[in-house]
């Protein structure tokens, strides 16, 4: 799991020629790695904000906060579809779509909030967007056992 802190400056500028070889081709880093993933802990504080403002139940939000990893599952058919299928999860397009349809049914809202706070959380902690060629190749980076490398 790449749950590594931002512990100086250094870190926030471009990468070394060395540095930039280890990623994965099309994934950020240094100061755009950590603005982006400052972006998805705002985009899980607001979706807790505004779920605790729509009064829905913290229960049901724990029940489906973790929803989203179901499409884990398309990596059974393959590394392209596990890809297709967790980015399609895993994009802001979904939850802010549900969102959209919340203002004709406000009864979708919270849902939305909590898949917003799901892509978030796991953007805040360096998961991004995949790539096919490899489970731990993501627009953020390299994660999971790929990174320990």
């Amino acid at each position: 799991m790449n749950t590594h802190a931002i512990t100086s400056p250094a870190e926030l500028q471009s990468p070394t020629v060395e540095q930039a070889a280890a990623q994965p081709q099309g994934a950020v880093s240094g100061w755009p790695r950590a603005l982006l993933r400052a972006e998805g802990a705002l985009a899980l504080v607001a979706a807790l904000v505004a779920y605790r403002y729509l009064g829905a139940s913290w229960g049901v939000f724990a029940a489906l906060f973790l929803v989203p990893d179901l499409s884990l599952l398309g990596y059974l058919a393959g590394p392209r579809a596990g890809a297709l299928t967790y980015n399609a999860a895993h994009s802001y397009l979904g939850p802010a779509s549900l969102a959209l349809a919340g203002l004709a049914v406000p009864q979708l809202l919270p849902f939305a909030m909590i898949w917003v706070a799901h892509v978030g959380f796991d953007r805040a902690l360096g998961y991004g967007l995949k790539y096919a060629r490899a489970f731990g190749a993501t627009h953020l980076g390299t994660v999971g056992r790929a990174a320990a490398r």
